[in-house]
């Protein structure tokens, strides 16, 4: 598959078939990943794969985020485990971190690394003919999604995958040409 059609095929999957994805083809996500480029060669990320129950951890930490907003506490219990039943359902999930340098322009650099290591991930499973939804903020500093994941301190959680074979395939969304967002300078 040329680039071009890699690129216009990746999508956000948001619903899996149960088939699993085989440990060759994980193995083939990450030695994508880890071809990324990374300034100073410093290669900052390390890779969780989370099997069935750290899914469900992962999920039910997600879910208590969630169910924060519900007053009734029955209704807050069953939320958080109806997530995390849900997170251990999916084919795979990878959590990515990255090393906290101490040195604030690595540590920028460090992270610009880490999202083209998850821009390879997204690009070679299109090509196996899997699916990805990448997925960031605030949960992947909880302590509980944090312990879910197994992440060390002086890591920083910057995307979580799930990966698998898609279920449907969404149409593409309407973006921006390459002449709309491009000056020319002298």
């Amino acid at each position: 598959m040329k680039p071009s059609e890699l690129f216009s095929s990746r999508r956000s999957i948001r619903e899996f078939t149960p088939r699993e994805v085989t440990r060759a083809e994980i193995e083939t996500l990450l030695e994508n990943a880890v071809a990324a480029p990374n300034h100073r060669l410093t290669q900052p990320w390390k890779f969780f794969v989370l099997g069935p129950e750290a899914r469900r951890a992962y999920g039910v930490a997600l879910g208590a985020r969630k169910a924060k907003k519900i007053e009734d506490p029955a209704a807050a219990e069953q939320l958080r485990q109806k997530i995390g039943e849900e997170h251990a359902a999916l084919p795979l999930m990878i959590a990515i971190a990255i090393a906290q340098n101490e040195n604030p322009e690595i540590r920028e650099e460090d992270y610009a690394a880490g999202m083209m290591a998850v821009q390879n991930i997204a690009l070679t499973a299109v090509a196996l003919g899997l699916g990805t939804h990448i997925k960031s903020g605030a949960v992947m500093d909880d302590p509980a999604a944090r312990a879910a994941i197994g992440v060390a301190d002086g890591y920083r959680v910057i995307a979580m995958m799930n990966v698998g074979e898609p279920a449907n395939v969404p149409a593409a969304k309407p973006r921006k040409s390459a002449a709309e967002v491009t000056e020319w300078l002298p």
